[in-house]
């Protein structure tokens, strides 16, 4: 096991394994599988936050449509936010 993770910290630290996609950012691979950005990950998230908390003061606010809506676009950006 402790080999295994060796290897894997080893091609994610290097740098010169990793491949330039059409957008031009690198893009990681370990055993044919992409690994995800961390970064982006984590931005997403803050966003699908920031969109459940609007939706949660609207819903409280009596604006249930508009909480509703919220929510289903938060769920959106969630899964989004799984792909990336």
């Amino acid at each position: 096991m402790a080999t295994y993770q060796k290897q894997v910290e080893k091609e994610l630290y290097n740098v010169d394994s990793r491949t330039i996609n059409k957008e031009g950012k690198t893009s990681l691979k370990i055993n044919g599988q992409k690994v995800p950005d961390p970064k982006l990950h984590q931005t997403i998230s803050f966003i699908k936050s920031g969109i459940r908390i609007i939706a949660c003061i609207a819903g409280f606010s009596s604006f249930y449509g508009i909480g509703f809506f919220g929510l289903l676009i938060a769920e959106l950006v969630g899964i989004y936010e799984e792909l990336v």
